[in-house]
Formats: C-alpha cells, structure tokens, sequence
C-alpha cells in the first residue's frame, strides 16, 4: 500500500493561522494533527483555517477531529474555517453534511 506522508504546514497571515494539510489525514496520523491543532488553540488566535487542498485522502478520524476543532472554536469565540478540499475530500464533507456544520472557504495559492 502506497501511503502519501502527512504533512501539516503552519504559518501565520492575516491575524490568521494557517495549517496546510497534505497526504492522508487518517487514524494513524490525526495526533500529529490534533497536537498541532491544540498547541496553535492555546494562543487564542481569532481564526484558524485548515487548507484541505493538498490532502489526499481522509477517514472518519479526520472528520472527528473536524467536528471536535470546529466545536471548540464555537464555545471559545473563534473563528473555524475549512479550506475546499480536493472533489473526493468534498464529498466526504457533503455525504457527512458537514459541509453545513463547517464553514468551508476558497483559499487562493
């Protein structure tokens, strides 16, 4: 099995944080993931946008965690935004109706 690396890339624009996702988001790479998301979390920033585009690939792990960020950005007052995905990380969203619960965004290059 041909496995893409996971890769989260961090930067800060905008007042925003930035996580680029890249490879496959799934159960053995989503606490490096959720590491990141509650180190980046513990700073108070206003918005976080999690940039799907480069992600190949993502369970029902990644959705869990989707849900669990999104949530915790609500009780505290931030902003949660999702990047546009690639069409097959998309339709997980829309099969999930979590692209109703998201706020999903375009990010430009």
């Amino acid at each position: 099995m041909n496995s893409s690396p996971f890769s989260v890339t961090i930067e800060q624009r905008d007042g925003a944080v930035h996580l680029a996702l890249s490879g496959e988001l799934d159960i053995s790479t989503a606490q490096q993931l959720e590491d990141d998301l509650m180190r980046i979390e513990a700073e108070r920033p206003e918005l976080i946008v999690l940039d799907l585009r480069d992600l190949a690939f993502m369970d029902s792990t990644g959705l869990r965690l989707l849900i669990m960020a999104d949530s915790r950005a609500r009780e505290e007052g931030r902003r949660l935004a999702i990047g546009r995905g690639n069409e097959m990380i998309q339709r997980v969203l829309r099969l999930t109706r979590l692209d109703e619960r998201l706020e999903i965004v375009d990010v430009g290059g």
